[in-house]
C-alpha cells in the first residue's frame, strides 16, 4: 500500500482525528489527534491491508519556537506482512505534555515512552511503569528539551566542565576527564 492509500484509509476510519497529511516526505506521516493516537494504533496493527505489527521506533521532538511552543510524539510503523511503512505523529502542547500510551499495542513501546518521559518529560497516560529509564531518578528536568541548561551540580558533585576544562579540552588536551580520553582519534576524518 502507499502512503496516499495509508491515509485514506485512516483517515476514512477516524475522519476529524486524523489531522494532517504529508506525502511528499521522505517518510510520509499523519498527524492524529492526541487522544485517538492509542485507538489509532490498535487500527493500524489489527486492520488486515494496513497490518502494523511493527513500532520500529518512537520518539519526540521539541518544537518551542513554534506558535504555539509544542512537543511531537513520532511513531514509525512497519508491515513485516506488506513491507510497507507510515509515521504517525501526535502534536502536544509543550507545557504539560500528555498522551495515552500504546504499550498495549505494541508492548515494545514500554521503553520508547520511558526514554520520551524520561529526556523530554512526555507523560504517557496509562503506562505500565512510567520512570526514568536512562537518568538517576533524583535527575532534574529533562536534557532534550531545547531550553535545558546544564547544572553545574548534582548530589554536591560538580558535573558541568570549567571554561578552563572546556578550553583545554577543545584545544586538544587529553585531561582524563571522560571515556572518550581513551578512544582513538578518528584519523579518518583528518585524512
Amino acid at each position: 500500500m502507499d502512503a496516499p492509500s495509508i491515509h485514506r484509509r485512516l483517515a476514512d476510519r477516524f475522519a476529524d482525528k486524523i489531522a494532517a497529511f504529508q506525502a511528499e516526505a521522505q517518510q510520509p506521516w499523519a498527524v492524529v489527534a492526541p487522544g485517538a493516537i492509542a485507538e489509532v494504533a490498535g487500527f493500524a496493527k489489527s486492520d488486515p491491508e494496513l497490518a502494523f505489527d511493527n513500532l520500529m521506533c518512537l520518539s519526540a521532538v521539541d518544537y518551542p519556537k513554534e506558535d504555539p511552543p509544542r512537543m511531537e510524539v513520532v511513531y514509525h510503523l512497519f508491515s513485516y506482512r506488506h513491507r510497507h511503512t507510515f509515521v504517525l505523529k501526535v502534536h502536544l502542547p509543550r507545557e504539560g505534555a500528555r498522551v495515552p500510551t500504546v504499550e498495549a499495542v505494541w508492548p515494545v513501546a514500554n521503553w520508547h515512552e520511558r526514554e520520551a518521559y524520561d529526556l523530554f518529560g512526555i507523560v504517557f497516560e496509562g503506562h505500565s511503569d512510567l520512570r526514568r529509564i536512562l537518568l538517576p531518578d533524583d535527575w532534574q528536568g529533562h536534557p532534550l528539551r531545547k531550553d535545558w541548561v546544564d547544572p553545574d551540580f548534582y548530589n554536591g558533585m560538580h558535573v558541568k566542565p570549567t571554561q578552563q576544562m572546556a578550553e583545554r579540552a577543545m584545544a586538544g588536551e587529553k585531561i582524563g576527564v571522560g571515556p572518550f580520553d581513551f578512544t582513538p582519534p578518528n584519523r579518518h576524518v583528518d585524512e
